[in-house]
């Protein structure tokens, strides 16, 4: 199996997101790619620009990023012959390896919307060298620019970044360097094709943590109401649990977390992440992994913070409500008054 390192480079409206086609709000300009074997030697590139077609003018911030100029891509192939022959480049055994999960995603909405035929295989499972690195060098919380991994490496700076085939490179320059082979597990999951049923439902069992990933609900309370959504069990064992900590909701409501114990292999935590689909539909990520006494001391202070901030909402929305009764009874109180002294002067003239 080959990997498939790629980048994009591509640009949006000009004039504002209000004025962006909603099919295809980031247009690709430029596709650079590095093929590398399994020992991952280099064996091919590939690099084009494009064409554009939806926006013509330069985005003035994509402008301060990208090396581009749209006189110059008028000489350019548009995407579909583009795509086409980077499709028909990459082969059949391989898999993609990008710096984040964006291109991905954008290179398949931009497929969609010129209706280019592709057959990824679903779930579409990529390596993020990104969460890689991080996981292999940092903290794997952190996720570093190209460029800092690049410099931490001492990889010789020869190009300019924020180019789709330099960028393409200079990742495929990392990935030859890094140790990858203990977190070579760790694939990422597309989101842009999500289940269309509970059969198609995403999950994935690594050493330091279990994802599952949902089909897509109307609402976020349908999405809770489901047992699946909600089941949380040992990471190493699959044994039922002692719950210690029900969900619970972000302050945004956005997240939920949960704490439970396993009676062999200690605490483990839950968190669902919100996240909406490409039309007005949510689906579920859960991720389920062994929690640590810091991590159940960051839950309890977490859910104190939002018990905290709900109640001061609640004292304030009583508050309010009590003073806009005390000023409807003193607007009322007014008018009272008013007739009654009406009715002094009209008694008077008699």
């Amino acid at each position: 199996m080959n990997y498939i390192v790629f980048d994009l480079e591509w640009n949006q409206a000009p004039f504002g997101h209000g004025r962006s086609n909603p099919k295809i709000p980031f247009e690709i300009l430029e596709i650079g790619a590095v093929k590398l074997n399994a020992h991952r030697k280099t064996i091919d590139e590939f690099h084009e620009t494009i064409k554009p077609l939806v926006y013509r003018e330069m985005n003035k911030q994509t402008q301060k990023i990208v090396h581009l100029d749209m006189k110059e891509l008028k000489d350019s192939k548009t995407f579909s012959p583009v795509a086409r022959h980077f499709l028909e480049w990459c082969g059949s055994d391989y898999i993609f390896v990008t710096w984040g999960p964006s291109d991905i995603f954008e290179l398949q909405r931009n497929l969609d919307y010129y209706r280019i035929q592709y057959d990824f295989p679903k779930p579409l499972l990529y390596y993020d060298l990104q969460k890689l690195y991080s996981l292999a060098e940092d903290d794997g919380k952190r996720r570093p620019a190209l460029q800092e991994a690049v410099e931490a490496m001492g990889i010789p700076e020869t190009k300019q970044f924020h180019g789709a085939y330099e960028d393409a490179w200079y990742t495929a320059e990392v990935m030859k360097k890094l140790n990858i082979k203990p977190v070579l597990e760790y694939k990422s999951v597309d989101y842009y094709h999500l289940p269309d049923s509970k059969d198609e439902e995403i999950r994935l069992h690594f050493k330091t943590y279990d994802k599952y990933v949902s089909m897509a609900y109307d609402s976020k309370e349908e999405a809770l109401q489901d047992k699946a959504v909600t089941a949380i069990r040992c990471t190493k064992c699959g044994m039922p649990v002692i719950r210690r900590m029900n969900w619970f909701a972000s302050s945004t409501g956005n997240m939920y977390y949960a704490l439970i114990q396993c009676p062999i292999h200690g605490n483990v935590k839950g968190k669902i992440r919100i996240r909406k689909t490409r039309g007005d539909k949510i689906f579920i990520v859960k991720t389920i992994k062994p929690a640590t006494d810091q991590d159940v001391e960051d839950l309890k202070a977490r859910k104190e913070a939002v018990r905290e901030k709900r109640h001061k909402r609640v004292e304030k929305e009583k508050a309010a409500r009590r003073r806009r009764k005390g000023k409807a009874q003193g607007q009322s109180g007014k008018k009272d008054g008013s007739v009654k002294q009406t009715d002094q002067v009209q008694s008077s003239t008699k």
